[in-house]
């Protein structure tokens, strides 16, 4: 087994190796651009080390963590020509550098690459491969639009939530471990039991990323600490201040989010000690803790050697452990 820093050195020389020079130069060149804008490159590196775990070649599964990664990369240019995103990983967004109609052709051929990168595999693994893909792409799809359906409804429950980061997020993370399974041609129980553990590590992934975003280090985290805040997003910490909360916490909380003549920070701040008060962030926290183990537990369904129970159990941890 490799390191995370080792998958990503391997992956990243693949990619360059993908590279498009291609015409029309309009079309690929933004494929290009998004492709190199950098990232953690999480879900390539989880096939790949999957497909290791069940004893396959890194390199035999290149194919299928580029295309995880190009359909990644596909779903955040359309997701940022939704949000009218000006900024990605700090950079201008592709419907900013080139034009609307650009972003979205191009993400569309992105969308194409990601299932001709099945090509590579036999036509046993292409169709699990294939079939595996296009119902994920749907549930992102789907986990989108249940997004976009929150921002105008105040009653959205915790369960409705959890599905939506289920669909939009955590598919894709079970999808990836699952992929480098197929290739490395485990077993179907092996199979079901890994996209499983990654489904559920993605939920958690999500949850914490909520909270990092209100209560995280800006230095360690990445992001603007109270971006969701500010956005007036309905995260996991706003629904459990409203189902936790006082009447006057959750007065308060609403007030604040539609409140336009107050500073950023102190809205920020307001609107975080509300979350603390109510025991929101504090539920976030065990949440996050609640799918950890539930995919930990996974770990004991898994036909493989204790060590490599091991390896998986360490990512994990490594995962939720990121530093507020």
């Amino acid at each position: 087994m490799q390191n995370i820093e080792t998958y990503q050195k391997s992956f990243l020389k693949y990619l360059e190796e993908f590279t498009l020079k291609r015409e029309p130069i309009n079309l690929y060149e933004p494929v290009n651009y998004i492709l190199h804008l950098g990232g953690k490159r999480l879900r390539p590196v989880l096939t790949l080390m999957t497909a290791e775990i069940f004893g396959c070649r890194m390199e035999d599964a290149m194919s299928a963590a580029l295309s995880i990664e190009v359909f990644h990369n596909f779903s955040l240019v359309h997701d940022d020509i939704m949000d009218d995103a000006p900024l990605r990983r700090g950079q201008t967004t592709v419907h900013e550098k080139w034009d609307l109609n650009t972003g979205i052709l191009s993400g569309d051929a992105m969308l194409i690459l990601a299932y001709q990168l099945f090509e590579n595999y036999d036509s046993s693994t292409f169709q699990s491969l294939a079939k595996l893909f296009s119902k994920t792409a749907l549930e992102v799809c789907e986990g989108q639009q249940y997004d976009i359906d929150f921002e105008t409804r105040d009653d959205v429950t915790i369960q409705e939530y959890l599905k939506m980061i289920e669909f939009k997020t955590a598919v894709l993370v079970g999808a990836a471990m699952k992929m480098g399974a197929i290739v490395a041609k485990a077993s179907e129980e092996d199979q079901i039991s890994i996209y499983d553990f990654g489904r559920y590590l993605g939920i958690a992934f999500q949850l914490q990323d909520d909270y990092l975003d209100a209560f995280g280090n800006p230095e360690t985290f990445g992001k603007q600490v109270g971006g969701d805040i500010l956005e007036n997003k309905k995260t996991y910490l706003y629904i459990k201040t409203i189902e936790l909360g006082t009447e006057d916490d959750t007065s308060k909380l609403v007030k604040l989010m539609a409140n336009t003549t107050i500073s950023n920070d102190e809205k920020v701040d307001a609107v975080k000690a509300i979350f603390n008060n109510s025991g929101a962030s504090q539920a976030t926290q065990e949440a996050v803790k609640v799918y950890t183990q539930k995919a930990f537990e996974i770990l004991n369904n898994l036909n493989i050697s204790e060590d490599k129970k091991q390896i998986l159990r360490l990512f994990g941890e490594q995962l939720m452990n990121r530093h507020v």
